[in-house]
């Protein structure tokens, strides 16, 4: 629940309050006037004027007496993932590596400290439909990812230092790096050699091989990665053929990005 204490003095309490309503609100799937006042904690009549507010802007919806998100949200996230520029370059090589490796195959970037899928797009082999459904709705850590570590290993260690004290080194499994020495030696491992692995550091029984997308001033735009059971992603798979293709789509990805750039200075 969100803490009206954790508010910096340049923020406007309304419209930081009608953030927590429309988060409130993603959280409870839908609530009354009632239970949203109770749950963060506001008066009766202040739940029903933000519901009001929102209701007007047609960002809420009214069934009955419960409120819930408008499909406004689907549009705008619509057009929010379409205009990126990740999206806009890496969805067709995603596509591809799904129908070459045949598993789940992942494009995000790091808002916020924190990993956001932006396209996700299953091989015909693929398995954990629903988990990976659910996880593309939600924000995750990047310490235990092979996404995530791959953009790691190319941010600035301040800024990486910043994430670990903001987010911390939470534990998925007995193989996820929680000590900070720790990490940076892996990501150094992973400039060096251009890709990251999860080697079952977020689930058990599931691997993922990651590569970085960067700019032509080296900035890291996000990655991309494969990820799939332990049975199929080992031996030479693993080690040397899974990095060969997520590091090419990669590089396709990002020459892309780096070409439509180029063009628009000529």
């Amino acid at each position: 629940m969100p803490d009206a204490n954790d508010r910096s003095p340049r923020q406007l309490e309304t419209v930081a309050r009608s953030c927590d309503v429309i988060e409130a609100l993603e959280e409870l799937d839908g609530a009354g006037v009632t239970e949203l006042a109770n749950y963060l904690d506001l008066s009766k009549s202040s739940a029903y004027s933000y519901l009001a507010t929102l209701r007007e802007k047609r960002l809420v919806v009214k069934t009955d007496q419960t409120y819930r998100l408008s499909l406004e949200f689907l549009y705008l996230g619509k057009t929010v993932r379409h205009r990126h520029v990740l999206f806009g370059h890496g969805k067709e090589q995603v596509e591809a590596l799904a129908d070459e490796t045949g598993e789940y195959v992942h494009l995000m970037c790091e808002q916020h400290g924190l990993e956001r899928n932006i396209h996700k797009v299953a091989g015909e082999n693929a398995v954990g439909d629903t988990y990976h459904t659910a996880k593309e709705r939600k924000t995750d850590y990047l310490h235990f990812t092979a996404t995530g570590k791959a953009v790691l290993a190319y941010l600035p260690e301040s800024r990486v230092e910043e994430i670990i004290d903001e987010h911390g080194l939470v534990r998925k499994t007995e193989n996820t790096i929680t000590d900070r020495e720790a990490l940076f030696e892996e990501l150094r491992s992973v400039r060096a050699q251009g890709y990251a692995v999860n080697d079952e550091e977020e689930i058990k029984g599931i691997r993922a091989v990651g590569a970085p997308i960067r700019s032509d001033d080296g900035t890291v735009l996000g990655a991309i990665s494969v990820s799939g059971p332990t049975s199929r992603i080992n031996g030479d798979r693993y080690h040397e053929t899974l990095p060969m293709n997520v590091m090419e789509r990669a590089n396709i990805t990002e020459a892309s990005i780096n070409l439509s750039s180029a063009s628009r200075s000529l």
